[in-house]
């Protein structure tokens, strides 16, 4: 059986004091190293908070989340930030590039903020990740000078510039057309398969969630259904 990346136990988050709004109510998730895993469900059923959650990008109200191993919960925000550049990528349905910046120093961004200062490497490892999503010719192109297609492929790229265990979508299709959004999920199935990359993808898409090995799918703050795909 192959190794835990992520596991959540009891996880609950609410929002709100004087009226109090439950978002999640109890969630046990496991993924194994190395998964292809869809997360489904209506909208307000509490996918992207589950996400945000595991990314580190906000806290519980109770439970627990541990990454390979370690309990997320108690760390410091320096902690949380220090192993989320470590561990996680972010693809998200808007891509988020900075607009004045090329296509590689884009890719580059999380190499610099966890460094501190650029280095020769960190732009041969830019354009390495560049040439493996099939931009190495657009790399000093503009972000605004690409396609919405062309734009997730350097996204997916900067997600996966400090080779993350876990990289985490929140839509990374919605935004494209059919083609694009094929090319993309070809694009992170082989990251997948290649380097091993485990994929945790939030989608309302049922075609994108049939193209993942597992499908979770959540309704009011729980998880309904966990099915094996293939």
């Amino acid at each position: 059986m192959a190794e835990s990346i992520l596991r959540t136990e009891g996880l609950t988050k609410t929002y709100g004091e004087r009226v109090v709004t439950r978002v999640l109510r109890g969630i046990d998730l496991e993924l194994e190293a190395g998964a292809f895993c869809a997360l489904t469900g209506p909208s307000g059923s509490g996918k992207t908070t589950l996400l945000n959650l595991v990314g580190l990008l906000d806290r519980v109200t109770s439970g627990k989340i541990f990454l390979q191993g370690r309990d997320t919960v108690p760390l410091s925000d320096d902690e949380r930030t220090d192993l989320r550049g470590r561990t996680l990528g972010f693809v998200f349905q808007f891509h988020h590039l900075l607009p004045a910046f090329s296509a590689l120093e884009n890719v580059m961004l999380p190499l610099l903020s966890h460094h501190g200062r650029r280095q020769p490497w960190m732009t041969e490892r830019a354009a390495e990740l560049l040439d493996e999503v099939g931009l190495s010719d657009r790399a000093r192109y503009k972000a605004t000078d690409l396609s919405g297609g062309q734009q997730q492929r350097v996204a997916i790229a900067r997600a996966l510039v400090m080779d993350p265990l876990l990289a985490l979508a929140d839509e990374p299709t919605g935004n494209l057309d059919t083609q694009a959004g094929e090319q993309v999920l070809a694009l992170m199935r082989r990251f997948n398969e290649t380097r091993g990359t485990a994929f945790l993808v939030v989608t309302h898409d049922d075609d994108v969630a049939h193209h993942c090995d597992r499908i979770v799918h959540m309704v009011d703050g729980l998880v309904d259904s966990d099915t094996t795909t293939r």
